[in-house]
């Protein structure tokens, strides 16, 4: 993670000039390493304006937690709905590494109907819509203590969480899309507990938090400023960034106007490599996004950027949700529906 001081190169938005490169000026430079591979670094060009926040994470392979007799979870049962991809394999590589018991049987397609799986040495049982409920009324009466963590696609989101809601089944949220009023109006007419959450990625998540509450403090402090968003994720991520729309309305409570079908949706290789410097070996799995804010005389801009390469950051904070609605299940706490920042205020960070 880095956050950075730099000039600007000019006032259009150019994503790999202004949010990636580093520029060629001379810097005085100081790194701070907080360990775990985590540094900051802070540098303070000739001139004191734009303001780049650039928050980067790497994750090439998951990283796996080592399993202590207090790291284990035995007693939370966690069904994964969307094995056969990648996101659903990394949240089971992550429950198992802390330790939750898998259950072996998963949603998918009708085209994955009846397929086995083999997901970290665990055969796993895909089912198709079909005969979804009562697969997991049955699966719910054998395991009473499972979470269900649904990373599908987001035409099922609705229904899948229609289903969970009828069932009466705790469920996390990582699938973005679909309708969310209907799908918060769907728990709160239920009474199952829920984790929804655009963003699973913790550090990201306290990035979202901090947005917020700037956006509560200071009310129209960017009022006039105009707006340039850009998001790069994997060509199979059909819908725009939750995450985008999340900062987004944060900038609209401080006085921005900006319409989300104005957000710039990078799924092109090619245009990833050149455009907005994705390295190319994440290409299967990164998410990037730059935000451009300029003020109505042109001569203030500021720029922010969070940027992930794999998806492991997203697997670990599914599991301490998991973990976290969990306990919330036990203690029948009176609130239902929450979100990741919840997860960060309680705490719950293994």
């Amino acid at each position: 993670m880095s956050s950075m001081l730099k000039a600007p190169t000019s006032n259009n938005f150019r994503p790999k000039l202004n949010f990636l490169s580093g520029g060629s000026r001379a810097r005085r430079q100081c790194n701070i390493s907080f360990g775990s591979g985590v540094n900051v670094a802070f540098s303070k060009p000739r001139t004191s304006v734009p303001l780049v926040l650039c928050m980067t994470t790497t994750t090439e392979t998951t990283t796996q937690h080592q399993v202590t007799p207090m790291s284990k979870h035995n007693d939370v049962a966690i069904m994964v709905n969307g094995c056969t991809g990648k996101m659903g394999k990394a949240v089971i590589n992550a429950a198992d590494s802390a330790g939750l018991h898998i259950v072996p049987v998963s949603f998918g397609s009708a085209k994955e109907a009846e397929q086995t799986v083999d997901v970290c040495g665990k055969e796993i049982m895909v089912h198709g819509p079909s005969d979804k409920e009562s697969v997991l009324a049955s699966v719910f009466a054998e395991h009473p203590n499972m979470i269900v963590v649904d990373y599908t696609v987001p035409a099922a989101v609705n229904d899948n969480a229609e289903l969970y809601s009828k069932v009466g089944v705790p469920f996390v949220m990582g699938t973005t899309g679909g309708d969310r009023d209907r799908l918060y109006k769907t728990v709160e007419n239920s009474k199952v507990y829920a984790v929804i959450s655009p963003q699973m990625g913790k550090q990201v998540v306290a990035f979202l938090a901090a947005m917020e509450i700037m956006a509560e403090q200071f009310p129209e402090a960017f009022s006039g400023y105009s707006l340039q968003v850009l998001e790069s994720h994997q060509a199979g991520k059909l819908d725009t960034s939750g995450t985008a729309k999340a900062v987004i309305s944060c900038f609209q409570k401080l006085g921005v106007s900006f319409d989300m079908d104005q957000i710039q949706m990078i799924r092109d290789p090619k245009q990833q490599i050149e455009m907005v410097g994705v390295p190319e070996e994440h290409l299967p799995g990164h998410a990037f996004h730059m935000y451009h804010l300029t003020s109505p005389d042109q001569t203030v801009s500021f720029e922010f950027q969070h940027n992930v390469c794999g998806r492991s950051i997203y697997a670990e904070g599914t599991v301490d949700a998991v973990l976290f609605l969990s306990k919330k299940v036990q203690s029948k706490a009176d609130k239902q529906i929450y979100n990741m920042i919840d997860v960060l205020r309680e705490g719950n960070m293994r």
